[in-house]
C-alpha cells in the first residue's frame, strides 16, 4: 500500500461525522482487546445453568425481580469490549458537549471542534479496551451501561481470577453470577438509572474543558511516542474537564454507587448460603484485585474527574446490615422506592439518622 492510501485512510478515520469518533474507537478497541478465546460450549452452558441458579436465589433474598429478564452471554475480551463500545455514551456526550461548545477563536480554542470527537473517540476505544481485560461482568464496571441489557460474563477474566488467586472456579463462577445478576435487578428499578444519569449530567454542568490538559494531548498527537504510550496507558486521556467541583452533587453520586455495591455484597451474602464456602476469600481477593486497579480499570470515574471511592464501599454493605438488624428486611426495601429515600453519603454512616428522616416521613 503507497503513502497517499495510507493518509487517505487516517484521513478518512480522522473525519468521521459525530460528537465522537467511533471509528477511531473501534480501531483502538481492536488493538487493545486481544484475539478472540471462543468459549468451550460446556463452560457456557455452565454459566447459562449457574445464572438461573442465582435468579432464584437473589430473587428469594432480596425481594427484586431477577428474571427470565435478560439474555446471558459468556463472552471473550474482543466480544465484550465490541458490544459495550457505546455503552458509556451517557458518559462521554456530556464531556462532547463540553469540548465542542468551548469557547471559539484563536489558538487551542478555535481547534476543540474539530480535534474533539478523535479525542473523545480515543479515550472510549482505550477504555473500553482496558476494561475488556480486567473485568469479570457489567457488575465489575464501577458505573453502569448506557441501557439495561443482558447479563454478561467475561469469561477468560473469570477463569484467571480464580487461578490467580487459587479460588475453586466452580464457586468463582457462581458467586459472578450471584453478582451479575444483583447488579441487573437494581438497575432494573425504573428510576434508578435515569436517577444516575440525572446525577452525571449535573455534575458534568459543574465542570469547564481544561485547556491546559488540552494542549499536552494535542502536543501528544504530534510525538508518535507518547502516542504509542497514551495507547498503553489509557488513563492519561482522562482529565479534560475541570473546574469547582459540586462537593453535593460527587456526594450523591457516590452515595448512590457505594449503597448499590454493599447492597448487592449484602445480598449476595445471604443468597450464597453454604454453597460458597470460600465467599470470603473471594471478597478478599476483589477488594485486593480492585485496590491494584490498573489506571484502565479507574478510567470510568476519571473521565469526569470522579474518584468512586470502591475501597469504600465496605460502607454501603454495613448500612445495610444495620438497617436490617435494627428494622428488618422491609425497611431495608424501602431503598428501592424512589430516590428520596436514598441515603446521603453522610448517612451511610449513620443508619439511624436516615431511618429518622425516611420511616418518619
Amino acid at each position: 500500500m503507497d503513502d497517499a492510501n495510507i493518509f487517505d485512510q487516517l484521513f478518512q478515520l480522522l473525519n468521521q461525522p459525530g460528537p465522537i469518533n467511533w471509528a477511531l474507537a473501534e480501531q483502538i478497541i481492536g488493538h487493545m482487546a486481544g484475539d478472540r478465546q471462543p468459549i468451550e460450549p460446556r463452560l457456557a452452558e455452565e454459566y447459562l445453568e449457574l445464572t438461573r441458579l442465582a435468579q432464584l436465589r437473589i430473587g428469594e433474598r432480596s425481594g427484586l425481580l431477577t428474571g427470565p429478564l435478560f439474555d446471558t452471554l459468556p463472552l471473550d475480551r474482543v466480544e465484550w469490549a465490541t458490544k459495550n463500545l457505546k455503552s458509556f455514551q451517557y458518559l462521554v456526550e456530556p464531556m462532547a458537549e463540553k469540548l465542542t461548545n468551548a469557547p471559539t477563536g484563536g489558538g487551542i480554542e478555535g481547534m476543540l471542534s474539530q480535534l474533539a470527537p478523535a479525542l473523545l473517540g480515543m479515550q472510549m476505544g482505550a477504555m473500553v479496551g482496558a476494561l475488556a481485560q480486567r473485568v469479570l461482568g457489567q457488575f465489575d464496571i464501577g458505573l453502569p451501561t448506557a441501557e439495561h441489557g443482558d447479563i454478561t460474563y467475561v469469561v477468560p477474566n473469570i477463569e484467571e481470577f480464580a487461578t490467580d488467586h487459587d479460588l475453586d472456579a466452580r464457586q468463582v463462577r457462581l458467586w459472578v453470577a450471584l453478582n451479575e445478576v444483583t447488579h441487573h435487578a437494581q438497575f432494573a428499578q425504573a428510576w434508578v438509572r435515569p436517577h444516575l444519569n440525572d446525577l452525571i449530567a449535573k455534575y458534568v454542568e459543574s465542570m469547564d474543558v481544561d485547556l491546559n490538559a488540552l494542549t499536552e494531548r494535542l502536543g501528544d498527537f504530534q510525538d508518535p511516542s507518547k502516542m504509542e504510550e497514551l495507547l498503553a496507558n489509557p488513563g492519561g486521556l482522562s482529565g479534560l474537564l475541570s473546574g469547582q467541583d459540586d462537593e453535593n452533587k460527587l456526594a450523591d453520586l457516590q452515595a448512590l454507587m457505594m449503597l448499590m455495591e454493599g447492597f448487592g455484597d449484602h445480598v449476595i451474602k445471604l443468597a450464597a448460603g453454604d454453597m460458597l464456602p470460600d465467599l470470603s476469600r473471594m471478597r478478599e481477593a476483589m477488594k485486593s484485585r480492585r485496590v491494584e486497579a490498573a489506571d484502565g480499570e479507574n478510567m470510568v470515574g476519571q473521565m469526569l474527574g470522579v474518584e468512586l471511592q470502591r475501597g469504600e464501599y465496605g460502607v454501603g454493605a454495613d448500612f445495610c446490615e444495620g438497617v436490617v438488624n435494627r428494622w428488618g428486611d422491609e425497611t431495608l426495601m424501602k431503598l428501592w422506592e424512589g430516590p428520596a429515600n436514598l441515603p446521603t453519603l453522610a448517612e451511610l454512616a449513620d443508619p439511624v439518622g436516615w431511618a429518622a428522616r425516611v420511616l418518619l416521613d
